[in-house]
Protein backbone atom coordinates (compact mmCIF):
# COMPACT_ATOMS: atom_id res chain seq x y z
CA UNK A 1 0.00 0.00 0.00
CA UNK A 2 1.54 3.29 -0.80
CA UNK A 3 1.73 5.87 1.67
CA UNK A 4 0.00 8.94 0.42
CA UNK A 5 -2.32 11.34 1.97
CA UNK A 6 -5.69 9.85 -0.05
CA UNK A 7 -4.65 6.61 1.39
CA UNK A 8 -4.61 8.37 5.28
CA UNK A 9 -8.03 10.16 4.64
CA UNK A 10 -9.58 6.79 3.51
CA UNK A 11 -8.32 4.79 6.19
CA UNK A 12 -9.25 7.95 8.60
CA UNK A 13 -12.95 7.77 6.80
CA UNK A 14 -13.61 3.84 7.30
CA UNK A 15 -12.78 5.03 11.06
CA UNK A 16 -15.51 7.89 11.17
CA UNK A 17 -17.88 5.63 9.02
CA UNK A 18 -18.25 3.65 12.27
CA UNK A 19 -18.84 6.62 14.34
CA UNK A 20 -15.19 7.37 15.96
CA UNK A 21 -13.77 10.58 16.04
CA UNK A 22 -10.09 10.93 14.75
CA UNK A 23 -8.16 13.77 16.91
CA UNK A 24 -4.52 14.64 16.34
CA UNK A 25 -2.94 16.11 19.33
CA UNK A 26 0.36 16.37 21.42
CA UNK A 27 0.64 14.06 24.52
CA UNK A 28 2.92 11.25 26.01
CA UNK A 29 1.43 8.23 24.27
CA UNK A 30 3.82 5.34 24.39
CA UNK A 31 2.35 3.87 21.30
CA UNK A 32 1.72 7.05 19.93
CA UNK A 33 -2.63 6.94 20.04
CA UNK A 34 -5.03 6.76 22.71
CA UNK A 35 -8.61 5.21 22.80
CA UNK A 36 -11.64 6.60 24.49
CA UNK A 37 -13.43 3.53 23.51
CA UNK A 38 -16.92 4.85 25.79
CA UNK A 39 -16.83 8.31 23.42
CA UNK A 40 -15.40 6.45 20.40
CA UNK A 41 -12.62 9.06 19.91
CA UNK A 42 -9.21 8.23 19.13
CA UNK A 43 -6.23 10.34 19.68
CA UNK A 44 -3.15 10.29 17.46
CA UNK A 45 0.06 12.39 18.23
CA UNK A 46 0.22 15.05 16.21
CA UNK A 47 3.70 15.09 15.15
CA UNK A 48 3.86 11.58 13.30
CA UNK A 49 4.36 12.23 9.87
CA UNK A 50 2.16 10.49 7.16
CA UNK A 51 3.88 6.89 6.98
CA UNK A 52 3.08 6.55 11.63
CA UNK A 53 -0.43 7.72 10.84
CA UNK A 54 -1.20 5.81 8.36
CA UNK A 55 0.72 2.14 9.91
CA UNK A 56 -0.82 3.09 13.16
CA UNK A 57 -4.75 4.15 12.25
CA UNK A 58 -4.20 0.50 10.35
CA UNK A 59 -2.87 -1.66 13.66
CA UNK A 60 -5.89 0.07 15.61
CA UNK A 61 -8.38 -1.08 13.04
CA UNK A 62 -8.99 -4.59 15.08
CA UNK A 63 -9.25 -2.89 17.68
CA UNK A 64 -12.27 -0.88 17.11
CA UNK A 65 -15.65 -1.74 16.45
CA UNK A 66 -15.86 -1.31 13.04
CA UNK A 67 -19.48 -1.18 11.96
CA UNK A 68 -19.19 -3.08 8.73
CA UNK A 69 -22.64 -2.33 7.57
CA UNK A 70 -22.06 1.39 7.80
CA UNK A 71 -19.14 1.74 5.75
CA UNK A 72 -19.71 2.80 2.11
CA UNK A 73 -18.76 0.56 -0.53
CA UNK A 74 -15.60 1.96 -1.06
CA UNK A 75 -14.80 1.84 2.43
CA UNK A 76 -16.47 -1.72 2.70
CA UNK A 77 -13.38 -2.52 -0.08
CA UNK A 78 -10.41 -0.81 1.68
CA UNK A 79 -11.64 -2.44 5.24
CA UNK A 80 -11.00 -5.70 3.54
CA UNK A 81 -8.23 -5.63 2.00
CA UNK A 82 -6.48 -4.47 5.19
CA UNK A 83 -7.69 -7.22 7.18
CA UNK A 84 -6.42 -9.87 4.78
CA UNK A 85 -3.30 -8.25 4.91
CA UNK A 86 -3.45 -8.30 8.63
CA UNK A 87 -4.06 -11.94 8.52
CA UNK A 88 -1.12 -12.37 6.39
CA UNK A 89 1.05 -10.76 8.27
CA UNK A 90 -0.13 -12.31 11.78
CA UNK A 91 0.19 -15.81 9.60
CA UNK A 92 3.95 -14.90 8.73
CA UNK A 93 4.76 -14.33 12.14
CA UNK A 94 2.88 -17.14 13.41
CA UNK A 95 4.97 -19.17 10.73
CA UNK A 96 8.24 -17.81 12.39
CA UNK A 97 7.47 -18.78 15.93
CA UNK A 98 9.31 -21.34 17.40
CA UNK A 99 6.84 -23.67 18.72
Amino acid sequence: MKITQSVLDKIEKIIEESGYIIRYERGNFQSGFCILREKKVVVLNKFFQLEGRINTLIDLLPQLDIEFDSLTRESQKLYEELQRQDEEVNKQTDELSPA
